[in-house]
């Protein structure tokens, strides 16, 4: 066989295994004026939210992302939100922010919960998944948690019956219900997500949990592509930790979604790598995915040793929302490609890496 035949063959070889192929995908055509930079309100927020915040900026600066941010100094031990800080996220349409600290028993409530119940964000999502590079007890992991974030338990309708009894009410209802079955169906049907699993406890709570099962039942008819099955929360978390791989979408009511998101964030890599967000009709508000954890150790903040990763994915998901695609692929690349290489990674993935350290890192790999 000849020299360039030889050749030939191995150019072939190497475009059927997809290497001399361009990875450029179809490419994005982009309506008139989309390229136009866009307003998105940051709430650096507590503990280790201003760095991982200031992360997210330097990485936008690097890629020059058409976005700025308007930022606002808010607090978890606040009694509220404030009115210029509502006024900027309903504008802006979209807000990235940092942990905001809620005091356990007394106290203000949480903002958290303030900020998705009048912006009306019904649906948290949570996306959970092995990251190449990344040790891990499952292999195959790829959940998103599709969490009711406005009533359930965090309805927050509690009060003293008599001294030493205290009535903490849980609220379902058919119009919520029904809203977040549609939302994760959509998003399994656009995403080209096979499974939607519906968590529950009506085999004890059958009125309330009955009902957002009747909800989830009805939409699922709208789906016939899609399967659909329902899991008591309990089995579901012993599930979780011994075949995590079965579950696709998940839905859930509010608090259960807490639960599950944790623990589905444990099981792929921590919640220091999870990404995740807030939608409804009108505002969506990006942020880490699982429990920030760490929003209150005064000891990562000092030491500048916070994990950031989630926090760029969040970013990376926020560009997709405001239909930025190259730009959130650049993003997530770099970061995925950073963290496959294994030598910048903070504490809590076993590294020890600085905040700074991975930023740095994560702009180098910036195609």
């Amino acid at each position: 066989m000849s020299r360039r035949s030889l050749t030939l063959l191995k150019n072939l070889a190497r475009n059927a295994n997809g290497s001399g192929f361009q990875t450029r995908s179809v490419t994005y055509m982009p309506r008139p004026g989309d390229g136009a930079p866009r307003a998105v309100t940051l709430i650096p927020g507590d503990g280790i939210g201003p760095l991982v915040t200031n992360a997210v900026e330097q990485v936008m600066e690097a890629m020059h992302a058409p976005i700025f941010f308007e930022k606002y100094d808010v607090h978890g031990e606040m009694s509220r939100v404030p009115p210029e800080v509502m006024e900027s996220i309903r504008k802006n349409k979209v807000c990235l922010k940092g942990g905001l600290k809620t005091p356990v028993g007394g106290g203000v409530s949480s903002l958290n919960v303030q900020l998705r119940k009048e912006l009306d964000l019904f649906a948290s999502l949570v996306n959970c998944f092995n990251l190449p590079g990344l040790p891990t007890r499952h292999e195959n992991v790829d959940i998103v948690v599709i969490r009711e974030n406005t009533e359930g338990e965090y309805a927050g309708l509690e009060h003293e019956v008599v001294p030493g009894v205290v009535e903490s009410l849980k609220v379902i209802t058919k119009f919520c219900s029904e809203r977040i079955a549609k939302y994760a169906f959509e998003y399994a049907y656009l995403n080209n997500r096979k499974k939607v699993t519906a968590v529950h406890k009506a085999n004890i709570m059958k009125l309330a949990d009955g009902l957002f099962l009747e909800s989830c039942r009805e939409v699922a008819k709208k789906y016939p592509s899609i399967t659909y099955n329902e899991i008591i929360v309990d089995n579901c978390c012993m599930q979780l930790v011994a075949k995590p791989e079965q579950f696709d979408v998940m839905v859930t009511p509010n608090l259960y979604g807490n639960l599950v998101a944790n623990t589905a964030a444990g099981i792929a890599g921590g919640t220091g790598v999870m990404p995740g967000g807030n939608v409804g009709a009108d505002h969506a508000v990006f942020e880490q995915g699982a429990s920030a954890g760490n929003v209150g150790k005064d000891k990562i903040v000092l030491e500048n040793k916070a994990n950031p990763v989630a926090l760029l994915l969040s970013s990376a998901m926020m560009l997709r929302h405001l239909q930025f695609p190259s730009f959130a692929d650049r993003l997530e690349t770099a970061v995925k490609k950073v963290i496959a290489e294994g030598k910048c990674r903070t504490k809590d993935l076993g590294g020890t890496s600085t905040t700074q350290e991975v930023v740095d890192a994560v702009i180098a790999k910036l195609d």
